[in-house]
């Protein structure tokens, strides 16, 4: 669940379109916490992390200043260096937003493709919908 606030929204009090991807980042990156397979670790241990590859946001209905929302994050698709996921926004039973993302496993030094650790491709695909 997020609060948007004032920083959050343009001079009429709806969310700024942009905010979505900032609200998306931060629901991906609690949702990878929640499977055991945090950014950090990935870095830490892996020396590889994820990059945005392609993003659409499809919005549906606008969030406004105080509103709480959800972000729900879901595997899509899982291959050797990518992912993809959907995220929809919700406040209450209302669908705001969804946003189709595509993520790429590379080496933070050069930015070069790299394959997954396997253990992080597995529990992603193990949350596959």
């Amino acid at each position: 669940m997020l609060r948007v606030y004032y920083q959050d929204t343009d001079a009429g009090g709806i969310v700024y379109h942009a905010n979505y991807l900032a609200f998306a980042e931060r629901a991906r990156t609690e949702a990878l916490r929640a499977m055991e397979i945090p950014h950090t670790d990935m870095l830490a241990r892996h020396g590889v992390m994820f990059v945005v590859r392609r993003a659409v946001l499809d919005y549906q209905r606008p969030a406004r200043l105080d509103d709480e929302l959800v972000v729900e994050t879901r595997i899509r698709q899982v291959g050797g260096a990518t992912a993809t996921l959907r995220q929809n926004f919700w406040r209450d039973s209302d669908s705001l937003a969804v946003l189709e993302v595509s993520l790429g496993c590379v080496r933070p030094g050069t930015g070069r493709a790299a394959r997954m650790p396997e253990a992080w491709r597995s529990r992603m695909a193990a949350d596959i919908l």
